[in-house]
């Protein structure tokens, strides 16, 4: 798996997880889930951070995105 790939993966997790954090919290059961996918979040992107050559800036994000996407759909 790219580190690109990786990254992007994980930041979409991550994003997802509020919503089963918030709907956890609302219904008063504990957030098993949502703490799986925090976990997986994390791990794919320390893992993508750190197979990187340069590492990430904040700045690259959207040329990353675009990359995943333009490779995904050639």
């Amino acid at each position: 798996m790219n580190s690109d790939l990786m990254l992007v993966v994980g930041l979409i997790v991550g994003v997802l997880t509020i919503p089963a954090l918030l709907n956890a919290w609302t219904e008063g059961r504990p957030p098993r889930a949502a703490a799986i996918m925090v976990m997986i979040a994390i791990g794919l992107v320390v893992m993508a951070v750190r197979l990187a050559p340069g590492g990430y800036a904040l700045d690259d994000l959207p040329d990353v995105f675009f990359r995943v996407v333009g490779r995904l759909m050639n």
